[in-house]
């Protein structure tokens, strides 16, 4: 534990920043980079290079107030056949371009709420998916699914089709928070759903919950760390609520007093640690908590865990390739998103026959230096500096910056090898921030002194 009070900590590492699920990160995104240059990238990927697929579904049956994400509210079951339809498109002009029968250990679905895909589309986008790629016999192959929104015989679909893990998100179980947030969600919805999906044989169980949002409080975030530990899920995520509503106008309905201050934020991240630890979980990364035998824990101990959009991942592959309105693609010599509307995403679809990818960001040989070092801080928490990335750099700049983790106990230097101690687990967000080139030219680019942050808060 930290001498540091959550006070001074706020006082000395507060502000904002990435999460660092890329480098560079999203901020750097821009229209230089588009389908052309996309198409490029593709194409040039090695016959022999195995890629993981992700499937963004933007819409939900309801929207949270908190959520960040694009998403919208999609009634009719015509509109989200289309979208499945649209998914395979897209997947086929990918496929195009990339060549036949790639191997593939890792897919996801997220959103929004993926299970809003009709049975019969979430099949055939599977089928493509088996006819296009060589999809290994281990695949991970997950879901993010709303407790209070299971389409009826999902799981067991679920189940037919080889999914292997759901995600699920709960947030909070006090109905003062919930009503705040505009999602009301029983703890026996969430009970119903975890039985029922693993009933259908998809064993592995994924849990986001959220400090920070209204009228929490360290009792009521500890509580509901331990009733959902005590439905055994394999891995929690425990982020910290990001306010953004010049980003997100739905988020303008939230009171803004009612929001804990920023040292109460921490010692509400530090009470839920404290009893998913006790309840045998082990701390993975930023943010993560995993059983000792789930395979996130064993990439953490084995020093195999990886860091992308997804967030922490045992997926070992270069090539992430995002399919849908707004998802996000990772490749080799840069990152690429697609437009984000879903009206303009089916309009790209529909009148072009290229890809419909908006903006992006090359990578420079420096930024896939200190990608790796920002990732490798981000998942083993130490990263050495000269043996392992920074042959013919000396990085000064970073030593000094680095000194007041050090006095703070935060850091500890070894030669070239830099570790971040237990105590500095709540600052790693600021560690790998020392490593970014990239901020200080996004923030001197900002115009004016009234323009909003890029990044959500760093504590």
């Amino acid at each position: 534990m930290s001498a540091v009070s959550p006070s001074d900590l706020v006082l000395r590492y507060g502000g904002n920043l990435p999460r660092y699920t890329s480098y560079p990160t999203a901020a750097s995104f821009t229209d230089a980079v588009g389908p052309a240059q996309a198409e490029e990238w593709l194409r040039a990927l090695p016959p022999d290079e195995a890629v993981s697929l992700y499937f963004h579904v933007p819409f939900c049956d309801e929207l949270c107030r908190f959520c960040g994400c694009n998403t919208s509210v999609m009634r009719h079951e015509d509109g989200r056949i289309a979208y499945g339809d649209l998914l395979r498109e897209e997947l086929r002009r990918v496929v195009a371009l990339v060549g036949p029968q790639r191997s593939v250990n890792h897919i996801q679905f997220g959103g929004g709420t993926p299970s809003t895909l009709p049975a019969a589309s979430l099949r055939q986008v599977l089928r493509s998916v088996r006819q296009f790629f060589k999809v290994e016999p281990g695949v991970e192959l997950a879901m993010e699914l709303d407790p209070r929104h299971v389409p009826a015989g999902y799981p067991d679909l679920l189940g037919d089709l080889g999914f292997t893990r759901i995600s699920l998100g709960v947030q909070d179980l006090e109905e003062k928070v919930q009503e705040a947030c505009g999602r009301h969600q029983s703890f026996a919805q969430t009970e119903a759903c975890i039985n029922v999906v693993r009933a259908a044989g998809v064993t592995g169980v994924n849990v986001d919950l959220i400090y920070g949002l209204p009228y929490q409080t360290e009792e009521s975030v500890a509580a509901t760390a331990r009733k959902i530990a005590s439905l055994r899920p394999d891995r929690l995520a425990v982020f910290g609520y990001a306010h953004v509503p010049w980003k997100q106008k739905r988020q303008r309905l939230i009171p803004e007093d009612s929001l804990p201050q920023p040292a109460e934020r921490l010692r509400q991240r530090t009470r839920m640690e404290d009893v998913l630890c006790a309840e045998g979980y082990l701390p993975i990364g930023l943010d993560h908590y995993a059983l000792p035998g789930d395979p996130l824990a064993r990439a953490a101990q084995n020093g195999t865990l990886r860091r992308n959009f997804q967030g922490y991942t045992t997926d070992s592959s270069a090539v992430l390739l995002g399919v849908g309105a707004s998802a996000i693609s990772m490749l080799p010599d840069g990152y690429t998103q697609n437009i984000t509307t879903v009206a303009s995403y089916v309009r790209a679809l529909a009148d072009q026959t290229g890809l419909p990818v908006a903006r992006g960001v090359a990578r420079t040989a420096e930024d896939k230096l200190r990608g790796r070092i920002i990732e490798d801080l981000m998942c083993t928490m130490q990263v050495d500096l000269q043996a392992a990335h920074g042959e013919g750099h000396n990085f000064l700049t970073e030593y000094a910056a680095l000194r007041p983790f050090v006095q703070d106990g935060f850091v500890q230097l070894d030669g070239s090898c830099v570790r971040v101690t237990e105590a500095g687990r709540p600052v790693l967000r600021n560690v790998a921030a020392v490593f970014d080139t990239h901020r200080q030219s996004l923030s001197s680019a900002m115009p004016g002194a009234a323009s909003q942050p890029r990044f959500a808060t760093a504590l």
